[in-house]
């Protein structure tokens, strides 16, 4: 009898009971409202843009409705105009081409290389042909690319970086923080991110002029003051009328998520990564599974694990209902109509027609994703991985 792994891949840990109790104590209150507080009091909104900022090492906060409205907010903020040409690596998830078409951008793909990060010297020469002033760099999946470099191209054209780190929240490249290369940068605090508020986003940012438009944005009206890592009221003066409130606040019921969540985060990175590399190891083994080689710059979260099979794409399917089957739960990028949380660049027709990029569709076309929430153990990824092994060599014989 083969062995079957009968855990969930979505089932996340519990929040704890000093949350739970901070909840209801919010609840009780009646003031979920980020601006609904009572004299000497500071919302839950407010304390944790203070401390995220803190932790992340960076001078402006903003606490949002999700990590999808906050790169909205960052091209709207750093002056994106309707049809302005954005940057953008070919593989990352919906929201993100979403955020620019809502922006008014049209976005440029650029090629990935084998190991799912941005090509950078595709990435200099479309810098170069489309005359784009915005690169939206997603870390997708937890993959950070060569960021000096990315860095030196946007000066030389004077490209606006905005980083989506949906999937880096607590990596770091050269010591530096994921998000602290780039003009801002968005976090998601959804339930399948490194910090679980069910829905959220976090923007951050050194740029006074940018913090103080993406505030009002959000929505604070004239409340703008009471923010937790808010620029001096002399740059509201500046932007306050002329910038649109396109309201998407966070509560205090999420903000209080997060900030019992944040103190534990760093932890939970090392918790991730010994996951990870169990089933790293395990799939390993195999010479007919490609696993990218993590560069020596990056501390990533491996909150998440993609690998390629050395399979024809048609037997892909079959990969896929065979491990279900013993309870591995694998998403493939080289489907040819979407599933679940799964598209690529082509899928998304409402962007129009789009240059085809072979290196980025061949490299997807083999692609495998699969959670590594923290409710599983390093014995629970081991057997994952020895599933994974056998069900490819099965499919060699």
């Amino acid at each position: 009898m083969k062995p079957v792994f009968e855990k969930p891949f979505t089932q996340q840990e519990a929040i704890s009971e000093a949350v739970i109790e901070r909840i209801g104590d919010i609840l009780r209150s009646g003031r979920l409202h980020r601006y609904n507080v009572v004299e000497g009091e500071e919302a839950e909104a407010t304390l944790l843009e203070r401390e995220y900022a803190a932790w992340q090492g960076t001078k402006y906060c903003l606490a949002c409705t999700s990590g999808g409205y906050a790169l909205q907010l960052a091209m709207r903020a750093t002056g994106l105009q309707q049809g302005d040409a954005v940057l953008a690596n070919a593989y990352t998830l919906a929201p993100v081409p979403g955020a620019i078409h809502a922006a008014g951008g049209q976005p440029v793909f650029v090629e990935i290389n084998d190991d799912w990060r941005i090509n950078t010297d595709d990435l200099a020469a479309k810098a170069e042909s489309s005359g784009a002033k915005f690169l939206m760099l997603s870390h997708m999946r937890g993959h950070i690319a060569d960021m000096e470099t990315i860095s030196a191209i946007c000066q030389k054209h004077s490209i606006t970086m905005i980083e989506d780190c949906a999937h880096t929240m607590g990596a770091t490249w050269n010591g530096i923080r994921s998000g602290n290369f780039g003009t801002v940068a968005a976090f998601s605090t959804q339930t399948y991110k490194h910090i679980n508020s069910g829905e959220g986003g976090l923007f951050t940012t050194d740029d006074p002029y940018v913090a103080a438009r993406a505030i009002v944005m959000s929505g604070s009206y004239m409340l703008y003051g009471s923010h937790g890592a808010a620029p001096n009221t002399e740059i509201f003066d500046e932007i306050k009328l002329v910038s649109p409130n396109m309201s998407g606040r966070m509560d205090n019921m999420r903000a209080a998520l997060i900030r019992g969540q944040l103190a534990g985060l760093d932890e939970n990175v090392s918790r991730w990564n010994s996951r990870y590399q169990a089933l790293e190891r395990t799939v390993a083994t195999s010479p007919k599974i490609f696993t990218a080689k993590r560069p020596q710059q990056e501390h990533y979260v491996g909150s998440s694990f993609q690998f390629r099979p050395k399979l024809a794409p048609d037997l892909f399917p079959t990969l896929l209902e065979n491990c279900g089957k013993r309870g591995v739960d694998i998403k493939w990028f080289g489907a040819a109509e979407p599933k679940a949380f799964t598209s690529r660049y082509d899928s998304w027709k409402y962007l129009g027609e789009q240059p085809r990029l072979p290196k980025t569709l061949d490299v997807l076309s083999t692609t495998c994703d699969i959670r590594v929430p923290l409710t599983f153990n390093e014995d629970d990824c081991t057997l994952i991985g020895e599933i994974i092994v056998d069900e490819v060599k099965a499919l060699y014989t």
